[in-house]
């Protein structure tokens, strides 16, 4: 490559190329690097537009720390002149806005695995704790409210059946759905986690608040015990 003229996003192959991957495959597919490589637009001398947008999380460790950066310190990373940073702040805050307003899906009825994952994934995918929430529903399977009772390192988000009912009777839930994430990356569920799921499950009917579903999310994949008829 000659390192004295500026790399285009053209010069990829057209299914490497960021933008037409999403249009082609969804935004789902492409990988945090690609993500941010669109709204950088273009490389620069010798990088790529994606080599770019990759060092560009990798110096800041991840996505979710880079998020953090304003404006000025945007501009202060090699390859980010002040277009390039005014975009990628105003992306991160519409994000930090969209994830500080949880009501966004308090009326939309549950009626499948799915329904749960499109509302959790965004919400858990670049999270590197171990989380246990509780997800409370009404009778009509519309969300009340979702609560985290742990966080951890890997391996270490164990929860007791009593603070998940906790949660559930001080708002009322007819049934819930909990969602416990996998930092690793790896879906499958371990014998811990069905061990803990069949206690709660089986408290639940003692409680006569079932439990719709668990869920674990591991970046953009998930395991449903239901669709795997662990409960």
């Amino acid at each position: 490559m000659n390192e004295d003229r500026k790399f285009t996003v053209k010069e990829l192959p057209l299914d490497d190329r960021p933008r037409e991957k999403l249009l082609m495959r969804g935004a789902q597919s492409l990988s945090d690097a690609e993500l941010v490589a669109i709204l950088l637009r273009t490389g620069k001398k010798g990088k790529s537009v994606i080599e770019i947008a990759r060092e560009l999380i990798n110096s800041e460790g991840n996505l979710a720390m880079l998020a953090t950066k304003t404006v000025d310190s945007l501009q202060k990373i090699s390859g980010i002149g002040k277009d390039k940073a005014a975009t990628l702040a105003a992306a991160f805050e519409l994000s930090r806005r969209i994830l500080s307003q949880p009501k966004w899906f308090a009326n939309k009825k549950i009626t499948s695995p799915q329904d749960i994952a499109e509302i959790f994934i965004p919400i858990l995918r670049d999270d590197n704790k171990e989380k246990f929430i509780v997800v409370c529903l009404n009778s009509t399977n519309k969300i009340i409210k979702h609560e985290t009772i742990s966080i951890g390192n890997l391996n270490s988000s164990v929860v007791h059946p009593r603070e998940v009912f906790k949660v559930a009777i001080d708002n009322s839930s007819a049934s819930i759905i909990l969602i416990h994430n996998h930092p690793s990356g790896n879906p499958e569920p371990s014998n811990e986690d069905i061990r803990i799921t069949k206690k709660i499950v089986e408290t639940g009917k003692i409680m006569e608040i079932p439990v719709f579903d668990h869920l674990i999310i591991a970046g953009e994949t998930y395991t449903s015990f239901v669709e795997k008829r662990l409960f």
